[in-house]
């Protein structure tokens, strides 16, 4: 008997979809309102906002706004139509990748629509069924699901764990010899949930024993790291080490789109490879030239970036000071961990929200272990210092709350499905 498709959809709604009833539109799909920044609205409160990925705060810059809107009065938003392959391609898109390439020093750069699909068919396109893709555990989920396209053999390591990393090295090469492939070995530059940076530098050692490409997620890095913003891999010292270099426009850039950089001979050989691209629309206009206006800011002048560190600074070293545990965080990428339930951890963050005005990203089991919370903050150059000492004390009040039994208390008042 053939079962009705929807039939396991409608009995088991998944590990994140269970909780929709009681989470979506507070906890899951919030609707933040008003300027993108530091100050929102939500639910109609003023919020004191620590979950945007604006890291350099050029999503309100108003050269990048007059450069949006500029773009989007000449062009519209469809410009150019079609496939860049077929009749998307401009000199906009060939500027912008030029002065990528530059940026990161790499030969060349490909613009990607989007940094999730990107990372996909990267992932795709580098290896066949001959080739062994090694990747560390905690890898994104754009890496994850570019390494389920492989038909090939794969491998994760212990996250940033160089013993594991050597041992998975030796098994990959000893099957590589077997099927006459190579290898492709994935890190990210910055892990984005507990902020540390991936060994680009150890890994690069690894280079000199064993023969691999090495493919680098620089989402978080790209913009904030480095002493000209290029990455974790210009912080450590290792740029001209990676093989190919991937980041998103999402996070430093605020803006839609991404790009991958590496020779000219593998960008050639990925133009011409990259599904997600071949048939896809072109990336419009206002993204393209938008891009090129952030990118100029980026370079002309460290001052956003320098604010930014003075606001991770002041905001980590607070925590520490304050007796919190931020983890091995070295980025800009602030998280905190308590320990609590997730009915508890459901409390504080309404608490925080409804009566101390903070909104934040709130991360549970299954993404870390049962018993642990995980706030995770994203500072920006748009925050202030007194946008910091509010949210100490904040998290000071959210703490005691917590030991104290307050927030289990309210939990068990309050049904919770846990299931």
């Amino acid at each position: 008997m053939v079962k009705d498709l929807f039939e396991r959809i409608q009995e088991n709604k998944g590990p994140l979809g269970k909780w929709a009833s009681q989470a979506e539109g507070y906890y899951v799909f919030p609707k933040l309102e008003g300027e993108l920044g530091p100050r929102m609205q939500f639910h109609g409160k003023n919020i004191l906002n620590w979950s945007l990925n604006d890291y350099l705060g050029l999503a309100n810059h108003p050269e990048v706004r007059k450069a949006d809107t500029d773009a989007a009065i000449q062009f519209g938003a469809a410009y150019p139509m079609g496939a860049r392959m077929m009749s998307g391609h401009t000199t906009y898109h060939e500027q912008l990748e030029n002065e990528l390439a530059e940026f990161v020093m790499k030969e060349s750069a490909y613009l990607l629509n989007f940094g999730y699909q990107g990372m996909v068919s990267i992932i795709d396109a580098l290896v066949t069924k001959n080739d062994i893709i090694v990747y560390d555990v905690d890898s994104h989920a754009c890496i994850i699901d570019g390494v389920r396209l492989h038909m090939g053999k794969r491998f994760t390591y212990k996250h940033n764990d160089l013993e594991s990393m050597e041992k998975n090295l030796q098994r990959a090469t000893k099957m590589a010899e077997e099927t006459g492939g190579g290898i492709l070995f994935i890190t990210e530059g910055v892990f984005g949930m507990r902020g540390q940076q991936g060994k680009l530098k150890e890994i690069a050692e690894l280079k000199k024993k064993y023969n691999f490409r090495l493919l680098v997620d620089d989402a978080h890095g790209f913009g904030t790291l480095g002493k000209t913003g290029a990455g974790a891999g210009e912080e450590q010292g290792v740029q001209d080490q990676i093989d190919v270099y991937f980041s998103t426009f999402a996070k430093s850039m605020a803006n839609i789109g991404a790009f991958v950089a590496a020779d000219k001979s593998v960008i050639d050989y990925l133009k011409y490879n990259l599904r997600s691209q071949m048939f896809a629309k072109a990336l419009p206009m206002i993204q393209t030239i938008g891009s090129l206006k952030r990118l100029e800011l980026l370079r002309q002048s460290s001052a956003i970036k320098d604010k930014l560190w003075e606001n991770v600074n002041a905001l980590q070293n607070g925590l520490k000071e304050k007796g919190f545990n931020i983890g091995d965080t070295n980025t800009c990428i602030t998280p905190v961990y308590l320990e609590g339930s997730i009915p508890e951890a459901m409390v504080m963050v309404n608490d925080l929200r409804e009566n101390y005005g903070i909104f934040l990203s709130i991360v549970v089991y299954p993404v870390i272990p049962k018993g642990i919370i995980l706030l995770r903050m994203i500072p920006t150059a748009s925050h202030t210092l007194a946008d910091i000492e509010e949210t100490l004390t904040a998290f000071e009040a959210i703490r005691e709350k917590l030991t104290n039994g307050t927030y289990k208390e309210i939990a068990e008042r309050t049904t919770v499905d846990v299931s």
